[in-house]
């Protein structure tokens, strides 16, 4: 995967539950990193109709691995002001390069 492909900023974070004076929660936000990735939306090609069967993902994110951070569904992506939530996380053809992330887009509510 070549950098003129991975032309999309995104921020891997993850939420961070604090508890406040009066024992009250607080959820926050951590940015674990943040990196340059490729973003392919959901569209009607077959690798997507193939997919559409197991996933509920509307977008996929192809990024270089981070040493020392291990990407879980418990993570969440924010790109050009959506937050995505991770549904699954895959090790691209096994050799520890690139991490391919299918995510959903999460609407706000209100």
């Amino acid at each position: 995967m070549s950098f003129g492909k991975m032309n999309t900023q995104i921020q891997i974070t993850q939420k961070q539950v604090t508890l406040d004076d009066e024992g009250f929660q607080t959820e926050s936000d951590v940015v674990v990193a943040t990196v340059r990735a490729y973003r392919e939306g959901r569209h009607g090609s077959e690798k997507w109709a193939n997919r559409t069967a197991f996933s509920e993902a509307t977008d996929l994110f192809r990024f270089r691995t981070i040493p020392g951070v291990k990407i879980s569904t418990d993570m969440r992506l924010f790109c050009d002001g959506s937050v995505f939530e991770i549904t699954s996380v895959e090790d691209v053809k096994g050799r520890g390069m690139y991490i391919e992330a299918l995510a959903k887009e999460v609407q706000p509510s209100g």
